[in-house]
């Protein structure tokens, strides 16, 4: 793991799961805030015991620093707890494993 592994914390507590209109009771909605130096080029979240990272949600968007985005996982499940992987725009990667993402409703890189 790179000297960037602790850039990653988990957000305030009780910020709640927040909702977009419209959508499923079973979607996972959080926030993704980039409080970090380095934007964020790509960004995984897949369940904790799912042994693939499965698609970039951020596709081909980027996550500047100091920049937030909502994120949706549209899965229809009820999984909480996801392991996290973030790629920045200079190709150094960190994980972080069994992050529970219905407690906080949000995520934060910081530096």
């Amino acid at each position: 793991m790179s000297s960037r592994g602790a850039l990653l914390a988990a957000a305030t507590l009780a910020l709640g799961l927040a909702t977009a209109d419209g959508a499923h009771a079973e979607d996972l909605v959080f926030m993704l805030d980039n409080q970090s130096s380095y934007d964020v080029v790509e960004f995984y979240a897949s369940p904790y015991n799912v042994d693939d990272w499965e698609e970039d949600i951020l596709g081909r968007d980027i996550l500047a620093s100091g920049e937030a985005t909502r994120v949706t996982i549209a899965d229809g499940g009820a999984q909480c707890e996801y392991d996290l992987r973030i790629v920045f725009e200079d190709g150094d990667a960190v994980e972080d494993m069994e992050v529970n993402l219905c407690e906080t409703g949000s995520y934060t890189v910081e530096d």
